[in-house]
């Protein structure tokens, strides 16, 4: 390791030991399993929610056998409002395996680790450290920040070769005598010190030889090469009732967002509709005599690389609908018990944007 690359380890260190007060409950955590759970809980999740959820899920499920065990309608109804719902199918994969063929014990090696669903390289990594101390650099993106502002790379750090040298680079800064100390350290550094925008310079003790303070880069490190375009969907959702206060649900089929959460009768297209016109009606329900209740208000949720803008319509039928018969048909008083997107239930907590039709 040149002298350049020691200094950093050293001042990173010397930062954790002195100045680190970041608290979170899953800190200092030997426990492969919490350290899993909030590694899962955490990807595309902030801190403040994402420990709301941990609490939550430790309390629920005590064990990786607990969770293993549990009926997956259980465990999506406590997932719900976390979104990336593909975590949570992986976070049950993942539990049933290791119940099942590890006999409930975690595996302890960064191999076995990655082999997991739903578990990257970054994860692999955090929990191989923090549980095992075994010597795997976490690469995640505050240490492509803190790396790339560090020693002034152009690199992108989406591109292959980004990925390749940031991960060769963290490989070699780690001190592999104390990996889960390290790990924790540069993590920590980038969260609160070292932020993507309006970073705490003046009270980094890395600054005298950062190279992005010393050229004025900051704000332009690091470097993505690709930006996201945004795929944009219209969702409108006929909240159908049925005689005896009873609504149709079904539950979300594979490869798209929202896979295994509930939704109402569901008519999506590329582009906005006019709710009022009926022929969008009878596209659905056909003869079938129909009230329309209520149009609310569009709500809208931005995913990662899409846009969803919702809007619900309100039906009254005056008899079950025989061309809804892969929906379950339930009280409306039920719906609390289903797991919904969190667009949904937007609405089902307000809906009162709405207008009356007449």
């Amino acid at each position: 390791m040149s002298s350049e690359k020691r200094a950093f380890t050293k001042a990173l260190l010397k930062w954790h030991k002195k100045e680190n007060r970041r608290k979170m409950p899953w800190k200092g955590e030997k426990d492969p399993y919490r350290i899993w759970l909030s590694e899962i809980i955490l990807q595309q999740t902030r801190v403040d929610q994402g420990r709301v959820y941990y609490e939550k899920f430790l309390e629920a499920f005590p064990t990786v056998h607990d969770l293993a065990m549990a009926p997956e309608q259980k465990v999506f109804k406590l997932w719900e409002g976390l979104g990336y719902y593909n975590r949570c199918r992986n976070l049950i994969a993942t539990a049933k395996k290791i119940d099942g063929e590890y006999n409930g014990i975690f595996p302890g090696t960064y191999e076995e680790i990655l082999s997991l669903k739903g578990v990257g390289p970054y994860t692999a990594a955090a929990i191989a450290s923090f549980a095992f101390d075994l010597p795997h650099a976490v690469v995640d993106g505050n240490v492509t920040r803190v790396l790339s502002r560090y020693f002034g790379d152009f690199t992108p750090i989406d591109s292959t070769a980004g990925k390749k040298i940031f991960t060769a680079l963290a490989a070699e800064l780690l001190d592999e005598g104390q990996a889960s100390l390290y790990n924790q350290a540069i993590m920590d550094f980038g969260a609160t010190v070292c932020l993507p925008r309006n970073p705490l310079c003046a009270h980094c003790n890395q600054r005298t030889d950062c190279r992005a303070f010393e050229h004025g880069w900051i704000n332009q490190l690091p470097v993505k090469a690709k930006s996201i375009q945004k795929k944009q969907r219209w969702f409108y959702y006929f909240v159908v009732e049925a005689p005896g206060n009873m609504t149709y649900i079904r539950r979300r089929g594979e490869k798209d967002i929202w896979e295994g959460l509930f939704e109402f009768v569901l008519l999506e297209t590329d582009h906005a509709i006019d709710t009022q016109a009926a022929d969008h009606f009878r596209q659905l329900f056909g003869k079938q005599s129909l009230t329309v209740k209520h149009i609310s208000t569009v709500y809208r949720q931005e995913l990662s690389h899409q846009t969803i803008q919702g809007q619900f319509i309100t039906l009254s039928l005056q008899r079950p609908a025989p061309i809804l018969k892969d929906y379950l048909l339930i009280p409306r008083r039920q719906l609390a018990d289903y797991a919904f997107p969190k667009l949904i239930n937007a609405w089902l907590r307000d809906p009162s944007p709405a207008q009356s039709l007449f």
